[in-house]
């Protein structure tokens, strides 16, 4: 169970949706609400009712289409205008018509935003936090006061900045939050003001931090150890500019670096889920490398790291990958060796071992492959079926391959009226039965692919559902497989889904579009064999007369 006292806030629904190119629809907004509850969060920041339409629509269909198990859904706005009465300003009023439990108001606490921004007194911009939190707590409302550009305003003038805070925190506001609205702090002064902050007005405090100077989750750790107990973040750290605190890497730190539960451990082995989740909704792939939650967070390629992680994963990873529903992954390439090798092959479910002959000859080939171009860190199939090929050869068997190649062609051709067409063909054999098929597509590799499927799909239903998701070229200047090194070869990367997973091939030509074959036909081998190696039944079909020779 987590702990009560401390206050996770996530903000990513109003902060985060302003970061470049997000653009969320309120269904999108639910959808992306009740991941974050499932997550574990205490509060969740919907918007700002009154001033965005969009968010004003979310309050109002929130409160009977969601329903949250872990999380209270705050309403965001500022405080009343100067010279107005609290009870008549309509943002206030919008506030308390959103619904939510909780209020959450932005303050100025920088004495210049005050005179230029607000255009007002320093003496009425305290009076405006003042009535306006006594207002919404006398309404039943839970309060929270966010600090605009605190840290900056402390800086200029500590004394008015600290009142800011008496004035929220004496009217009833449950946590004063101090925000680095410009991103500009470093941890040790985040944490000295965090701590006079907290010594000079005895208030709860929170922290909001951007990630200007690259350390918003440094900063947000180093005010929890000056005694903040209120933390807001957004999810991956969306947010302007360079975003905000990253709120699954201050999560897990919380919990796993300093033991503050502040979600629980079986909501923290979901972690990677919810990351997913909330990235597929919202459109901005989840980096590689972000923490905890990357699918390169516990991906090792180093031939060193790979030999000690056979003997322990935890010399090189922090922390057990499954804590936050991750897992360990071992590219393969030239830096790697047979314990590369060996932890791969494991990873892909085969029993080898690394000084055996068939991870020796498979670490062999890679190397030599990779000097003429290959490379494997993102083509787990074609890895695969080399390491299958290496193992068949190991115990006298022929190379598996449920089909084999005749001839393959192909022919673009320009159009009377403007455009072009590309057509393929293929000729193939399967189970020693001829036959030949056509595609034709918008450019060789889709024309190639549909004739292949053309000609397969028939004998085998499982390919079907497969199909390209990505595919890229990279022209290797001065390649080996040039022969004389003066050439140039094409390398290409292709992923490939059965609407089900994901997996990446490779290959590599002087022709782009003969690698590119080389890739297809190893998606289309991956796949048959694959069906093979996890018992799967032979669900080869007869040949009809449409395809067969």
């Amino acid at each position: 169970m987590a702990d009560q006292r401390f206050q996770l806030y996530d903000t990513t629904l109003r902060d985060g949706t302003q970061q470049e190119g997000m653009v969320l629809t309120v269904e999108d907004k639910l959808a992306v609400a009740r991941h974050l509850d499932a997550f574990g969060v205490g509060f969740i920041e919907g918007g700002w009712p009154g001033a965005v339409p969009k968010d004003t629509e979310f309050f109002r269909r929130a409160a009977h289409e969601i329903q949250l198990h872990n999380a209270q859904l705050a309403a965001f706005g500022a405080t009343r205008k100067p010279g107005a009465m609290v009870s008549s300003d309509p943002q206030v009023r919008a506030l308390l018509a959103a619904g939510t439990p909780v209020v959450t108001i932005v303050a100025k606490s920088h004495p210049r935003h005050v005179e230029l921004a607000l255009r007002t007194t320093l003496a009425e911009n305290l009076a405006m936090i003042g009535s306006t939190v006594r207002f919404l707590v006398h309404a039943g409302r839970r309060v929270f006061v966010d600090a605009e550009h605190y840290f900056d305003g402390y800086r200029l003038n500590r004394e008015y900045a600290l009142e800011v805070v008496r004035i929220a925190a004496d009217a009833g506001a449950e946590a004063v939050v101090l925000c680095d609205t410009n991103g500009g702090g470093l941890p040790d002064r985040i944490g000295a003001v965090v701590d006079d902050t907290r010594t000079a007005t005895g208030a709860r405090l929170g922290i909001h931090c951007h990630d200007d100077s690259g350390c918003a989750v440094a900063n947000t750790l180093a005010a929890v150890d000056a005694g903040a107990d209120h933390v807001q973040g957004t999810a991956h750290g969306y947010g302007e500019r360079c975003g905000n605190a990253d709120l699954f890497t201050v999560t897990a730190n919380l919990l796993l670096q300093r033991g503050l539960e502040v979600i629980s451990l079986e909501q923290l082995r979901e972690m990677t889920l919810s990351a997913g989740s909330i990235a597929e909704l919202t459109g901005i792939p989840v980096r590689a490398a972000a923490p905890y939650v990357g699918a390169g967070a516990f991906t090792h390629k180093a031939g060193l790291h790979a030999s000690a992680l056979r003997v322990d994963p935890g010399l090189y990873q922090h922390v057990d990958p499954a804590l936050v529903g991750n897992a360990m992954h071992t590219l393969v390439s030239d830096l790697g060796g047979r314990s590369s090798v060996e932890l791969k092959a494991r990873e892909l479910g085969y029993d080898v071992e690394a000084g055996s002959e068939p991870v020796a000859r498979a670490a062999a080939r890679i190397k030599d492959l990779e000097t003429r171009g290959y490379s494997f860190e993102s083509a787990d199939a074609s890895f695969e079926l080399l390491l299958r090929e290496e193992l068949q050869g190991a115990v006298g068997g022929p190379p598996e391959c449920p089909f084999d190649v005749e001839t393959w062609r192909v022919g673009v051709d320009r159009r009377p009226g403007g455009g072009t067409r590309t057509q393929a063909s293929v000729r193939l054999r399967v189970d020693g039965v001829p036959l030949s098929a056509a595609g034709e597509g918008n450019g060789p590799v889709n024309a190639l692919d549909r004739a292949l499927h053309t000609a397969l799909d028939p004998f085998f239903p499982e390919l079907a559902a497969l199909e390209v998701v990505d595919y890229q070229v990279r022209v290797l200047p001065g390649s080996a497989v040039a022969g004389d090194g003066s050439g140039a070869a094409a390398r290409v990367l292709v992923t490939f889904s059965d609407g089900r997973r994901r997996w990446g091939t490779v290959g590599v030509d002087e022709n782009t579009v003969a690698a590119s074959w080389r890739a297809l036909l190893d998606a289309v081998r991956y796949v048959l064999l694959s069906g093979a190696r996890t018992g799967g039944e032979d669900r080869r079909a007869r040949p009809t007369a449409a395809v067969a020779d």
